[in-house]
């Protein structure tokens, strides 16, 4: 079963309370692609500090694995990942190597992304 990663605008996405979002995830559990990983430092891109505006977003995490650390080969990946492809910050990076080998990543901004996946092990990168 491979990997299921979500970025910043994968989880935002998924953080929306509509039919289509429902409809999804509830896909993403029939797949088996549930619970998904979110890199810790995801969350400096999607979150406020304002629990209010982060309530939707917050209902959403409890439902995945948050990678709350790093480790330093993780983070040469990212590193080397980023180098190739020469675009994408290091938090895209990170979600891409995170993937690894063979995973999906769901964001919104996919240009960045498969720019990085065309550089890794079989990384697939899917529009939120």
């Amino acid at each position: 079963m491979p990997i299921f990663v979500l970025d910043s605008g994968g989880l935002s996405r998924l953080a929306e309370r509509s039919q289509r979002t429902s409809a999804l995830l509830a896909a993403l559990r029939r797949e088996e692609l549930w619970p998904p990983l979110v890199p810790g430092p995801v969350l400096i891109e999607c979150l406020t500090g304002h629990s209010g505006r982060d309530a939707n977003v917050n209902r959403l995490l409890r439902t995945c694995n948050v990678e709350e650390r790093v480790s330093e080969v993780l983070a040469r990946r990212a590193a080397a990942l980023r180098f190739a492809a020469r675009r994408g910050s290091a938090v895209d990076a990170l979600v891409v190597a995170s993937a690894e080998p063979d995973g999906v990543v769901l964001t919104s901004d996919v240009r960045d992304l498969r720019a990085l996946a065309a550089h890794s092990h079989g990384v697939i990168v899917e529009r939120a």
